[in-house]
C-alpha cells in the first residue's frame, strides 16, 4: 500500500539519486537467487545520507502514529531494517527489537534481540521486498512467541504477485514508501530509461523468475 504518491515519487527519485538502485535493462543483474533481473536495489546505501534518512524515518514514524498510535515494540529486520527501526524507535520514545536470519550459535541463542513480549505488538521494518520469504519468517518468528505483528512497513516493494499473495494469506497489512511502478513512472521522467525500456521492464515484474522469455 502507497499511501502517499507524492511521497514516493519523491523516493524513488532520490534512491535513483544516490544509485540506490540501478537499472539496466540491456545489461541485467543476476541475483542470489538466479533471477536475471534488470534492476538492483541497495537500500543500505540510504543509511550514508543523514538527510535521506530522516525522510524516510519520520515518513515511517507519521505511518505508525496514524494507524498503530498503541504500538509496543518497533522490529527491524536483521540487517538492513535495524538503523531505520532504531531511528523509528528513537522517535517514537519505544522499545525497539530486531529479528535474525536464524538463532545465534552461541551464548543465549536468541533470534530475536531486544525482546518482544508476548501479547506486545509490534510492526516490522525491512528496507525491501521482493519475494516476501525473509521478511515473513521475521513475521512467523515473532508470532511463536506471541508478538502481535500490526504491519510490514518497507522502503520499497517490487510488488511482485508472490510477495503479496503471501502477505494477504496472512492476514498482514504491507506499508510501502515507494514502489516498482512509481520507479519506473520516476526513471523514465529522468532519462534513467528510454520508453522502449518500459513494457520490457514490465513484463520483468510480471514474470521475474521466467524473464527474459522472448527476444527483445
Amino acid at each position: 500500500m502507497i499511501s502517499d504518491k507524492q511521497f514516493s515519487r519523491e523516493l524513488a527519485g532520490d534512491l535513483l539519486d544516490i544509485n540506490a538502485i540501478l537499472l539496466r535493462p540491456e545489461n541485467p543483474f543476476v541475483w542470489t537467487s538466479g533471477w536475471n533481473s534488470p534492476i538492483y536495489c541497495d537500500n543500505r546505501l540510504t543509511i550514508l545520507y543523514p538527510e535521506l534518512r530522516s525522510k524516510i524515518a519520520d515518513k515511517f514514524t507519521e505511518l505508525i502514529i496514524r494507524h498503530f498510535p498503541g504500538l509496543d515494540v518497533v522490529t527491524g529486520t536483521a540487517t538492513a531494517g535495524i538503523p531505520h527501526a532504531a531511528w523509528v524507535s528513537e522517535r517514537l520514545d519505544k522499545p525497539m527489537a530486531y529479528v535474525r536470519a536464524k538463532s545465534k550459535a552461541y551464548g543465549m541463542g536468541n533470534q530475536i534481540e531486544g525482546g518482544v513480549r508476548k501479547g506486545e505488538s509490534t510492526v516490522v521494518i525491512e528496507d525491501l521486498i521482493s519475494t516476501g520469504t525473509s521478511a515473513l519468517s521475521v513475521i512467523e518468528t515473532l508470532e511463536f512467541v506471541g508478538a502481535k505483528v500490526e504491519a510490514l512497513l518497507t522502503i520499497f516493494t517490487y510488488s511482485f504477485e508472490v510477495s503479496n499473495k503471501k502477505f494477504s494469506d496472512h492476514n498482514i497489512p504491507l506499508y510501502s514508501l515507494t514502489d516498482y511502478e512509481t520507479l519506473v513512472e520516476v526513471a523514465l521522467e529522468k532519462d534513467k530509461i528510454r520508453h522502449s525500456d518500459v513494457e520490457f521492464l514490465s513484463e520483468w515484474r510480471r514474470h521475474p523468475d521466467t524473464w527474459p522469455g522472448s527476444e527483445r
